[in-house]
């Protein structure tokens, strides 16, 4: 399919109108690999760093945006948007033949044969020589560090074919960013940290169990694992217990790095707006799930916004 109907062809789960829309023909297949018309992965993979670099800060004591901080932030986003594109270049790479067999999945660039497998993969090295470079930025701890979490982002694609927790596998992949944004600052990790990290471990296993009830009947078809098969009509209780134990963790975490007061008051609206997405789920309607997936965007501000609010005028 190299036509120019697998060239304009986009997943259903794409946001509608991007500059995506305005590139050159031949360039649109490779800016749907990297999923730039589906930003909400990008917010959620970028989202953990920022609150690692703000509690980093906290850690020494210190109030954020000083200029360092600020080229940290402006390097984690540009990591965040190239390394989340590598990481879904390498997953199409390996499912793409369930993607093919998935609706939601199959307007997907290698699927759809806009983009052959070698194309995908020169590709795929040149986002991850951009994400090294970003990284040799860092102190060597650091360094180290974000070089460890290429074996879960290795892994990940093979999750759904072996266990019925791949969410989880997501959780310890995509939040990576809180530890390496504390050890940015730092130069180490320590328990609040790691309590943070196990804080947001819980916060995706929620919101990537509501985004997998989009697939679960062509999941079962094909004999792909999820969460959303797993836990069924019971998921929005249990959607409701990870984010408990999510807002729970990060709570923690905050008062073990001395945030200051304003921490803990408006983290209640990070908590409200998980309760809000539990209320609102209806498991059958993938456009429900897909808006209240998306939504965690904005989770993931109101977080940033009490941890830097405690920074700030703690």
């Amino acid at each position: 399919m190299n036509s120019q109907a697998a060239l304009d062809s986009s997943p259903a789960d794409a946001v509608p109108s991007t500059l995506v829309d305005h590139l050159p023909a031949r360039w649109k297949p490779y800016a749907r690999l990297a999923r730039l018309d589906r930003p909400i992965g990008t917010w959620l993979l970028y989202w953990p760093c920022v609150f690692g670099l703000i509690l980093g800060a906290a850690a020494e004591e210190r109030r954020l945006l000083e200029w360092q901080d600020v080229w940290y932030l402006v390097l984690f986003a540009v990591g965040a948007l190239v390394m989340r594109g590598a990481g879904c270049t390498f997953n199409d790479i390996i499912d793409r033949k369930i993607d093919a067999q998935v609706a939601r999945t199959r307007g997907r660039p290698i699927a759809s044969g806009a983009v052959s497998v070698t194309q995908a993969a020169a590709f795929l090295v040149a986002q991850c020589l951009i994400g090294l470079a970003i990284l040799l930025q860092l102190n060597w701890f650091a360094v180290a560090l974000g070089a460890a979490s290429l074996l879960l982002v290795a892994a990940y694609p093979f999750m759904k074919r072996i266990t019925w927790w791949p969410q989880a596998w997501l959780g310890l992949t995509f939040n990576w960013g809180a530890l390496l944004g504390f050890a940015a600052q730092t130069g180490r990790i320590d328990l609040g940290d790691a309590v943070l990290y196990a804080g947001l471990f819980f916060w995706t296993l929620g919101y990537d169990t509501i985004y997998a009830h989009q697939d679960k009947e062509d999941d079962e078809l094909i004999g792909v694992k999820s969460t959303a098969r797993l836990l069924g009509a019971s998921s929005a209780r249990w959607i409701l217990r990870f984010y408990a134990v999510s807002f729970t963790l990060i709570l923690a975490a905050g008062f073990i790095e001395h945030t200051g007061w304003p921490f803990a008051p408006l983290m209640l609206l990070a908590g409200a707006h998980m309760l809000w997405q539990v209320r609102r789920l209806d498991t059958d309607d993938s456009a429900n799930c897909l808006r209240l997936f998306r939504s965690n965007r904005e989770t993931g501000a109101l977080i940033a916004l009490a941890l830097a609010a405690a920074s700030w005028f703690g």
